[in-house]
């Protein structure tokens, strides 16, 4: 019985340990955050805007976004939050989506714009070959979980 405790007590430790890493690792080995003054002077160049709110379907307590997305011709910026995560991938959909679900029946549609590595603002640049007008939502994702993290309707 000792041995049995034993062996449940570290199994449970190393489970509680692997969480914790997964989640404090990314904040660890995040890259700066752009400035607010990098974000404001990319925010007035938007041709778009949207939000991300904290209470979308799929997004919980581990899983979620907040703040201002600003969509302009170069680039995509964030004046907000993200929970942070590892692999997180930002997406561009052409209908709204707010659940694992939809992602996965609309990824097909959707453009990968980039990675998102900061989860304080973020300021990803748009590839010339992607065109922001043909999307109207911007998804936040992370690849290795398969977690729906955010969304925000731009138009």
């Amino acid at each position: 019985m000792k041995k049995f405790l034993l062996l449940v007590s570290h199994a449970l430790a190393l489970g509680v340990g692997f969480a914790l890493g997964v989640y404090f690792l990314p904040l660890l080995t995040a890259p700066p955050s752009p400035t607010s003054d990098e974000i404001s002077a990319k925010a007035r160049e938007a041709i778009y805007k949207g939000a991300f709110h904290r209470n979308l379907k799929d997004s919980d307590a581990l899983h979620w976004g907040e703040g201002t997305v600003s969509i302009g011709a170069g680039s995509i910026v964030l004046a907000g939050e993200l929970a942070p995560g590892p692999d997180y991938k930002l997406y561009l959909s052409p209908e709204f989506v707010e659940t694992e679900a939809d992602f996965i029946r609309l990824k097909a549609n959707m453009v990968r714009v980039g990675d998102v590595k900061t989860f304080k603002n973020f300021l990803i640049p748009i590839p010339g070959t992607v065109d922001a007008s043909r999307y109207n939502t911007v998804v936040i994702w992370c690849e290795a979980f398969g977690q729906f993290i955010t969304a925000a309707k731009y138009k």
